[in-house]
């Protein structure tokens, strides 16, 4: 098997490990919140083992890295697999129980899942020839074009069986992860994923000046809290406004195609008109969301909206993570991709936490009134950069790293 075939192999590896996480993550967002819900006291708290999910996340990133450049990619991807396989036996017993301290921790344990599968597109990126490395990242997260359909129909099927609502939901959960520990076990990742890089590394807060690493993680950070705080609180507020359980899965599910489903040519558009309008048309996509939103709380509102939601978040998140592998050598990959991640997945955590309490005290509208500033803030970022770009093309601040 020559090179090329032989990194389309492992690509598509990735891609299926990371449709089986994102069925996890889509069912988690679909069913957590109503779980909370019931099982919480304050029913401001609803949204919180979601919340601590993507706090897990977070505090994972940067151990994850650690781990994985010490011992493998493989190695860290199967611990976070086995992590998720834990996460929906101990959510299964804590609704049997009706612990709502203990479903928190199960979520968590799906955050730590997450930690290591953020790496999933980075692999890809490791993996693939400089021609094929931003389809490559396409390509997996295009992996969660199956969770779309498969999350969703899991959620619906599985909810309400057995004599206590959800038990087999979060059973199905354990399942599919450990599906996702046997694929990535068949992972054979390059020689030069398990070496330590040679060359010289300068210190993290140096890359993270850049005006290319700022750009990427305002760009992630923002797509990725805006598109987490509405999903989170789209279950919730449809239940407010009388539509039930199956009309918040399909519009999940809609959402969820609307984040993958552009990712089979999100790549090629970054090749033909650059990376920094592709984020700037996400950013702009986020925003017809929010006019959507404004204007009515009918099925097809939150259906269209989401949808739009989801489109943008897949320019910003694909976008955001080829502009990054612009701002590193590869002896500072690893700390690189750690402290994007961890940035993101901290915003994200912050805007999870907070759409419970807005939704709750304020509604529908407040929520989506509440993303407008961060959207702003993305747009100056990209704009600034692509105005830097076209006066000084060539910056010596800047590891300009050819990717396309």
């Amino acid at each position: 098997m020559n090179l090329f075939s032989s990194e389309k192999a492992q690509v598509l590896l990735l891609a299926s490990a990371q449709a089986l996480f994102q069925t996890i993550a889509v069912m988690v967002m679909t069913l957590s919140g109503l779980v909370g819900l019931r099982l919480a006291s304050d029913k401001g708290l609803a949204t919180l083992p979601i919340a601590m999910m993507m706090v897990a996340a977070a505090v994972t990133m940067i151990p994850a890295a650690m781990l994985m450049q010490k011992f493998g990619r493989r190695a860290g991807f199967l611990l976070g697999t086995a992590a998720g396989c834990l996460a929906g036996v101990v959510a299964a017993v804590a609704i049997w129980l009706e612990s709502f301290g203990w479903f928190v921790v199960a979520n968590m344990l799906v955050g730590v899942y997450q930690g290591f599968a953020q790496y999933y597109r980075f692999a890809a990126a490791d993996i693939a020839s400089a021609d094929f490395k931003s389809r490559a990242i396409s390509w997996v997260i295009a992996g969660g074009v199956f969770a779309a359909m498969a999350g969703p129909t899991l959620a619906r099927l599985t909810q309400g069986l057995g004599a206590i609502p959800f038990v087999a939901a979060y059973l199905s959960l354990a399942v599919v992860s450990l599906l996702a520990l046997v694929i990535v076990s068949r992972l054979q990742m390059p020689a030069m994923l398990k070496s330590v890089e040679q060359g010289h590394a300068r210190p993290i807060l140096v890359i993270m000046r850049q005006p290319t690493f700022l750009t990427a993680v305002i760009g992630s950070s923002v797509g990725a809290a805006v598109m987490v705080m509405v999903m989170t609180a789209t279950p919730l507020a449809m239940q407010m406004c009388g539509q039930n359980l199956g009309s918040a899965a399909s519009v999940i599910q809609w959402h969820v195609l609307g984040m993958f489903l552009p990712s089979f040519f999100t790549g090629r558009l970054i090749q033909r008109f650059g990376v920094l309008p592709v984020m700037s048309s996400g950013i702009a996509l986020l925003s017809v969301h929010t006019v959507i939103a404004f204007n009515g709380t009918t099925f097809l509102h939150f259906l269209s909206g989401l949808t739009f939601l989801g489109i943008g978040w897949n320019f910003l998140f694909i976008g955001g993570t080829n502009l990054l592998t612009e701002s590193y050598s590869p002896s500072e990959r690893a700390k690189t991709q750690a402290a994007h991640d961890f940035l993101m997945s901290a915003a994200v955590s912050l805007a999870s936490l907070s759409a419970g309490g807005i939704l709750n005290a304020w509604g529908w509208h407040s929520v989506n009134l509440t993303v407008l500033p961060f959207l702003l803030l993305a747009l100056c970022a990209v704009l600034g950069l692509m105005w830097q770009r076209r006066r000084v093309p060539s910056r010596a601040g800047d590891v300009q790293l050819k990717i396309i």
